[in-house]
Order: C-alpha cells, then sequence, then structure tokens
C-alpha cells in the first residue's frame, strides 16, 4: 500500500496496462517528452519508447482518426483530448464514427479505444477550458462514460476500460491531479458500471461524480454535525449506470441529492431523477433536489468561478435547509 498521487495514478494505470498487453499504446499531444500538459504521463515515453507513447501535431480529429484506426485493426490505443471542451472539435468522429461503427458492422468491427481528457473546472483556465462534458458523452449511444475521483479508481478504472471492446471517455478531473490517496500495491483492477457506496448514512442519499465526491463527502461530515446522517454515493460511471445502488441507498434514506458540476440543464443527475422518480417514487419523502452549476458560461473570475461551482458550503445548505 502506497500514497499515490491522482496524477501519478493515471501514469500507473496506463503503464500497467502497455506493460500487461503490448497492443496497448498511448497517444496525444504532447503526451511523450512533455508527459502531458499536467504531467500525468511522465515517465512512459522512457519505459516504453517513442513506437508506444507517441506525439501528435495539434489535431484531434487527427489524434481520433489514427487512433480509431488503430483499434478497428487490433490495437487498443489511450488517446488524450488535452481540454475535455477540445471534444467539441472532434465530435463528429466521436459521435458519428467511434461510437458506431461496431453497431454499423453488426458487431463485426471492434473499437477497443479509451479516450482520455481533462474535465472539469475549478483551476481558472476560464469558460473554454473549464467544461464538464459528461453529460455531452452520455447522451451519444455507443459510448461508455466513466469519471473517477480517486487515485485508485483511476488505475482499477482505466484498466477496465482498457479491456474493454467498446469505446470509453475516461474524465480525469484536471483539479484532482494533486489529490493523494492509498492506493493497493500489485494490479488494480476494477469494473465498468459499479457505482461506490462511499460514505453510509439514512437519512439522505448525495449522489455525486469526480470532484464534487470530496465535497460531498465533507458535506456529510458537517451534515453529521447537525444531526443528519448523509449516504454517499460516488457514482463513476455514467454508462453504464449503476442504478441499483442508488435506488437501493433511496429506498433506505427516501431522500435524493444529487450533486453536478455540468450545467443544471440536461445534466447527468436529471437523468437519475427520471429513473428514481420512475422505479422508486414511493420510496420519496421529498421531491429529488439537484445542486448544480447553473446553465452559464463558467467566470474565469476566481470568486466567480468559486461561486459558480457547488462547493461544499452550499451542499451543506441546501441539504440541511431542504431537512429542517
Amino acid at each position: 500500500m502506497a500514497e499515490l498521487s491522482y496524477r501519478d495514478a493515471v501514469a500507473r494505470g496506463i503503464a500497467q496496462e502497455m506493460e500487461r498487453d503490448e497492443r496497448v499504446f498511448l497517444i496525444g499531444e504532447d503526451v511523450a517528452g512533455a508527459g502531458g500538459v499536467f504531467k500525468a504521463t511522465v515517465g512512459l515515453l522512457d519505459q516504453f519508447g517513442p513506437g508506444r507513447v507517441v506525439d501528435t501535431p495539434i489535431s484531434e480529429q487527427a489524434i481520433l482518426g489514427a487512433a480509431m484506426g488503430a483499434a478497428m485493426t487490433g490495437l487498443r490505443p489511450i488517446a488524450e483530448i488535452m481540454f475535455s471542451d477540445f471534444f467539441a472539435v472532434c465530435w463528429d468522429i466521436v459521435v458519428n464514427e467511434i461510437a458506431k461503427a461496431r453497431y454499423m458492422t453488426d458487431g463485426q468491427v471492434d473499437v477497443p479505444l479509451v479516450i482520455r481528457s481533462a474535465n472539469g473546472g475549478g483551476a481558472r483556465f476560464g469558460a473554454q477550458h473549464s467544461q464538464s462534458v459528461e453529460n455531452w458523452a452520455m447522451a451519444i449511444p455507443g459510448l461508455k462514460v466513466v469519471a473517477p475521483s480517486t487515485p485508485e479508481d483511476v488505475i482499477g478504472l482505466m484498466a477496465a476500460s482498457v479491456r474493454d471492446e467498446d469505446p470509453v471517455l475516461f474524465f480525469e478531473h484536471k483539479t484532482l491531479y494533486s489529490h493523494k490517496g492509498e492506493v493497493p500495491d500489485g494490479e488494480i483492477v476494477d469494473e465498468l458500471g459499479k457505482a461506490k457506496v462511499v460514505r453510509k448514512g439514512t437519512d439522505a442519499t448525495i449522489v455525486a461524480l469526480a470532484m464534487m465526491v470530496p465535497r460531498a463527502l465533507e458535506a456529510a461530515e458537517r451534515l453529521a454535525e447537525d444531526g443528519i446522517s448523509a449516504e454517499v454515493i460516488d457514482v463513476r460511471s455514467l454508462i453504464p449506470l449503476d442504478t441499483a445502488t442508488i435506488l437501493g441507498s433511496v429506498a433506505k434514506t427516501s431522500r435524493l441529492y444529487t450533486v453536478e458540476e455540468n450545467p443544471r440543464v440536461l445534466g447527468w443527475g436529471a437523468e437519475i431523477a427520471s429513473i428514481v422518480a420512475d422505479e422508486a417514487f414511493w420510496d420519496l419523502d421529498a421531491p429529488v433536489r439537484r445542486i448544480t452549476t447553473p446553465h452559464i458560461p463558467l467566470p474565469s473570475s476566481a470568486p466567480l468561478e468559486d461561486d459558480t461551482i457547488p462547493s461544499v458550503e452550499r451542499i451543506h445548505r441546501e441539504v440541511k435547509e431542504s431537512m429542517d
């Protein structure tokens, strides 16, 4: 067992899969010599060489075109799109080609491709480099969507994603890169589509993703001081979505709160709220409450950005006020 940063866990997770399977390679802008713009791929070039850690020109379409072709012909690429905002530049190939190739060929062609990207706000990068776009990906049939919140989950979910036969969008939260956590020694392999109950409780269920998970946990600690026992669920995987864990928790607590960094309109929490309304309506003692970022471009001003993204204080306040 060792303490590892989220950033270093990315490199360890990729290295684990590259060591295991020679078909796995990493491709993207500045992933090799520079070790990634967020320093999440440091050391991989030295370990595996330029044949398997490949720097590319500044062209998201070229990166994903090459990666898709490689995946269709038997390799298992890990492609990096530096900021998740840049999916807007190459969304056509993601949505109309990568997501649909297996379906359009009746399963004759697999696209075992992981596309990893730095996602989310909080780092003062402004409206064009701070978006949370996991709900974009969740809306596209044919894609799997993963967003880990801890170093151990980064490694385990990376392994599960690389070994999957479907394309996976793997969102790494940029403000979590410096966060540290205990990571077991040896190979770590997790499972897609499994949420985690990271804090047990009896009075309310708080469902969160990525950076919102540690904030929800801290808010739950404050709620405990107010006599409110909050259960916190780390969704981890949006597609496939672990509805059983969420519904089971709601059946116990009778209240559901989603904490979402993406803008409110069509956020992933709306889908979860819809599922709970359909399948667990009679378990609810109150309406589902969504704690979200407003439907606005993210400000670059530090105080405004902090006020926009759900904070520990806001989570605590909204849960407490709605339960009084």
